[in-house]
Order: structure tokens, then C-alpha cells, then sequence
């Protein structure tokens, strides 16, 4: 019996699709934060249970960067403290991932070079093996600082080098130039520093903390479209949101705190040096919780604090025996974002931190890590830098290439990290989503710089931060609620870098080796 043509093609058609294999499912998922141990705090508190209570002089309730800082100096001073953390490693968003067996980041991801402003960061570099002294001064190891080339944008079709793009229209070159001046004016007449607290704070700034940067810059007449984009980008870099909602004191410190503002053709012009690993800030972490032993105790969510005149209780789980653990404590250390302090304390918040919380501004962040089997394809322009940007995106940030410290030259498997402020999504939501659309977006975002990420593609790790930011608004960092906490409350110290108004490793570290110097005299003065 014959067959018709029809019938032929149709059975090769059915043949060849037969032998053609379904594009392999998106292999990936949600890493780092635990959203479910958080949301206890949410649920009816469970029985306290009949174990014993375990006492302490000082508790500290948050593993990040300010607590681990503090645990620290308590430990070299032989205080009796415990630091308890929700999650099963320490770190907060300064901590570090693994795919195939190279490390990534999962949040901060570098650290500028600190200045003289912040010596008790200085000291820990040299601890740690990272600087030295010479001469008085302090030297830093080129292992550990950031190899070039740098940073690179994708503008107009290609690659160049730095991430400040040529001015816009004839006025541009004038306006670059007008706000370099502006801000060495800052430096100069009004005062800058990282931590910002070295700098005081005047009337000067308070000026520049009641209107945002943006209105601050329509002011000075900085309209140039691409000089303001840069600017954006910076702030949602630091801050986790743009020019319209920052203020006018954010958008300035950026630059006067620390190296200046400079166009590419300045002759003084010198890339912020910054120190950076494969894992990110979660080489630093990893080392801090380290040396703290037994004293650390990682998966403990607390749940209830209760303030006494002479000790508090304090109710946490312990994920892993999934059982109460009930402490006692002289004084409680909360270096844990405000809001979270305030849930626990209930109606027991001081004044302070109600006020602190009421008008608080957060910013979301996600980061993803993406396994690839080997390089991606490369537009026109300068070859692959560590930090990678795109001029004209809005939540997307751009990409690390994680392993750009590695010195080997084969072109092997390697992990990009993309990082995205999201001030516009709702903390929750995002805590909710499944993550696979996020990893879409990531794909279709990365997609547009290398067409072939799709099929390089071996796996996306999903890293989200509820609380990643504390927005520096209008009138945040010179509200008297946040410099009410700053000097403690009772028995309480709060250290968390959300009183600085904003989030970045040398506030944090700052606030929690302040406290750990200043607790013992503290504690005499409540017993006064």
C-alpha cells in the first residue's frame, strides 16, 4: 500500500518531534533567608515551657554585622554575653553561597578601603590579615582589592569603561564639573564621614536632610538627563532608592564621604579603591562569627522580650531541638533591623523606637547567583569588569562576576551575581512569590547584555532581603527618635545600622564595637 505525500510528511513530522528533547526544566530556587522563622513572630506565642532559664550578663539578639561586632568586643574584654541569631549562619545580608563548589555572594558584596574616619574598621582589616602598618600608615593588601578592570557600562550598544557615562547634551560637561565642585564644597565647608556620626551633625545638614536630593539638584539647575541617571543609580546602589526619594544629605554623602565626585578626563580623577572576595562580605562575616565559639548560637528566633527594673526575659525558639528556650539577661542588645525590635517589645517599645519605626522607609532587595558553564558572549567595548551595569535600568543594579579576584586563566564554570532594588515591592509579596518568575526576570534583564545566557545557563540561586535597607529620607537622619536610641534605653542598646539611616558595613561594624566598649559603663549607670 502507498503512501500519500500528505501522510508522509506528516509521519516525519511526528518522527523528528519524537526525537527532539523538552528543553531541561529551570533548576534553582530560594537560598539564604529563612522567611518562615520570622513570621513566628506573627503567630500566638507558644507555651515558654518548663526548662531552665539561662542567664547571661548581656544578650544579644541578631547575628549581622553590629552584632557580631559587638559580640566580639565583649569577647576581648571577658564579658559574660550569648548572641543569639535566627538564622543557621551569621552575617545578616553580609554573608556568603556556594554553587558547584565556587563561592558567590548573597548580599553586601564589597568594602570600601575605610579612611582615618573609621580606625576600629582599620583595626579589624589589620586583624584580619588584610593591611598593615608602615610608617604610621595604614597599607593594604592588592590580593584583596579589587582587580581591574573595575567596573564597566553598557551604553549605547557597548561597553566602557567606569559606570559614569558621557554627558548628555552641550550643558552636560559644565554640570559635571558644577557638581564636583558642589560636592568638594560639601566635603570642605560642610562636613563629611563614614560612619556619619564622625562628622557631627549642624544646621547645614539639616537642611540638606529636609528636601530630597532630587529637588536639591533641580535647585542647583543639574537637569543634564545622563549626570542624572548616574546619580539615581548611586543612590539605589547605597540607599535601595532613587533621587526623588532620598534626601539631599544621602545623595551628597555618597560622594563627600568619601572620594569626591570626578569625571573620567579629570587628571586627579582615581577609582575608589574597595576590598572584595569571591563570597563578597561574607568572607568578613564568615571570620567574625568564628572567633566567637560556643557564644554564638544560630538558630534561635526570638519571640517576646519582656522588660523588668532589674533584668530581662527573654522567649526564643530553637529551630533545631524545635523546642523554648527562656533567657534572662542584665541588659539586651538589639541588632536587629527597628522594626523587628519593635514587634518584639510590643507594648513595651520605648517612645523612641515607636516614633523610629513610624515613619520608616524599607527597601527589598534580591540577589541571584547564576551558574554558568562557561563565558558569555561579549558586545563591543571593554572586556568583562567585576561589576557590570546596564545605563537605563531601574530595579536591576547590574552584575558581580564573582570570581574576577581568581587569578587562573582557564575559562571554566563561573557565577554572575545580579542585584536588584525593589523599594516599590511589597516586603510580603516578595516573601510569598514562588521563585521562579523572579528568575525569569533576572534571565530576561541579563538576557538583553548576552543573548546566550539561556543556554549557558546551568542554575539560579534566589537570595531575598524583607528588610535589606533602611531608607535615608527627608528629615531620617536627623530625627530625634533615632538619636534617642543611639544613647540606649534603659537596659536596652539598639545597634542595628538602622540608626545610622541606612545600611553599609562600616555603620554597622562601628555601632556594635561602640556598644561592646561603652556596655560595662553603661550598666554601672543603670544601676546608679
Amino acid at each position: 500500500m502507498s503512501l500519500s505525500r500528505r501522510s508522509l510528511l506528516l509521519a516525519s513530522a511526528a518522527t523528528l518531534a519524537g526525537c527532539q528533547q523538552a528543553a531541561p526544566e529551570l533548576q534553582g530556587g530560594w537560598v539564604g533567608a529563612t522567611p518562615a522563622r520570622g513570621h513566628r513572630l506573627r503567630q500566638p506565642l507558644p507555651p515558654a515551657g518548663d526548662g531552665p532559664v539561662r542567664r547571661t550578663e548581656f544578650l544579644i539578639v541578631g547575628g549581622g554585622i553590629a552584632g557580631l561586632a559587638c559580640a566580639r568586643e565583649l569577647q576581648r574584654r571577658g564579658k559574660d554575653f550569648a548572641l543569639l541569631e535566627l538564622e543557621d549562619q551569621a552575617g545578616g545580608n553580609a554573608r556568603g553561597h556556594i554553587m558547584a563548589g565556587l563561592p558567590c555572594p548573597l548580599g553586601a558584596h564589597y568594602l570600601p578601603v575605610p579612611g582615618p574616619q573609621a580606625p576600629e574598621v582599620q583595626q579589624l582589616l589589620i586583624d584580619f590579615g588584610l593591611a598593615r602598618l608602615e610608617s604610621g600608615r595604614v597599607v593594604y593588601d592588592e590580593r584583596h582589592q579589587c582587580h581591574s578592570p573595575q567596573e564597566r557600562l553598557f551604553f549605547e550598544g557597548q561597553w566602557m569603561e567606569g559606570l559614569l557615562p558621557p554627558p548628555d547634551g552641550l550643558s552636560g560637561p559644565k554640570q559635571y564639573r558644577r557638581f564636583a565642585a558642589a560636592v568638594a564644597a560639601a566635603q570642605r565647608e560642610i562636613g563629611f564621614a563614614m560612619p556619619t556620626h564622625r562628622a557631627g551633625w549642624t544646621p547645614a545638614h539639616q537642611r540638606l536632610d529636609s528636601q530630597t536630593f532630587q529637588r536639591w539638584l533641580n535647585e542647583q539647575g543639574l537637569d543634564d538627563a545622563h549626570l542624572r541617571w548616574y546619580l539615581d543609580y548611586s543612590c539605589r546602589d547605597d540607599y535601595g532608592a532613587g533621587i526623588a526619594e532620598v534626601s539631599a544629605w544621602a545623595g551628597l554623602h555618597y560622594f563627600a564621604s568619601r572620594h569626591g565626585f570626578h569625571v573620567h578626563a579629570d587628571a586627579e580623577f582615581e577609582r575608589e579603591p574597595v576590598l572584595t572576595w569571591p563570597e563578597g562580605n561574607g568572607w568578613l562575616s564568615e571570620r567574625l562569627a568564628a572567633g566567637l565559639g560556643e557564644q554564638l548560637l544560630p538558630g534561635r528566633t526570638v519571640l517576646r522580650v519582656e522588660p523588668g527594673k532589674h533584668e530581662l526575659q527573654v522567649l526564643a525558639w530553637n529551630e533545631q531541638a524545635d523546642s523554648p528556650e527562656r533567657w534572662s539577661a542584665a541588659q539586651l542588645i538589639f541588632a536587629t533591623p527597628l522594626p523587628v525590635a519593635r514587634r518584639l517589645l510590643g507594648d513595651e517599645a520605648p517612645a523612641a523606637l515607636v516614633h523610629a519605626t513610624a515613619g520608616m522607609h524599607q527597601s527589598p532587595w534580591l540577589v541571584a547567583n547564576l551558574l554558568l558553564d562557561g563565558p558569555l558572549l561579549e558586545r563591543p567595548g571593554v572586556p568583562l569588569a567585576w561589576d557590570n551595569v546596564a545605563y537605563g535600568s531601574r530595579d536591576a543594579l547590574g552584575y558581580v562576576h564573582a570570581g574576577h579576584q581568581g587569578l587562573s586563566p582557564v575559562a571554566g564554570p563561573r557565577v554572575i551575581s545580579s542585584y536588584w532594588a525593589l523599594p516599590g515591592t511589597d516586603r510580603r509579596q516578595l516573601l510569598q512569590d514562588d521563585w521562579r518568575p523572579w528568575a525569569h526576570r533576572v534571565m530576561a534583564e541579563l538576557g538583553r547584555l548576552h543573548p546566550d545566557l539561556e543556554d549557558r545557563l546551568q542554575r539560579i540561586d534566589l537570595a531575598r532581603w524583607g528588610h535589606a535597607m533602611s531608607v535615608p529620607v527627608p528629615g531620617r537622619r536627623g530625627s530625634a527618635a533615632l538619636a534617642a536610641l543611639h544613647q540606649g534605653q534603659g537596659r536596652m542598646a539598639f545597634i542595628h545600622s538602622d540608626i545610622s539611616a541606612y545600611s553599609v558595613f562600616e555603620e554597622a561594624y562601628t555601632l556594635g564595637h561602640a556598644w561592646g566598649q561603652r556596655a560595662e559603663s553603661h550598666a554601672r549607670q543603670i544601676v546608679r
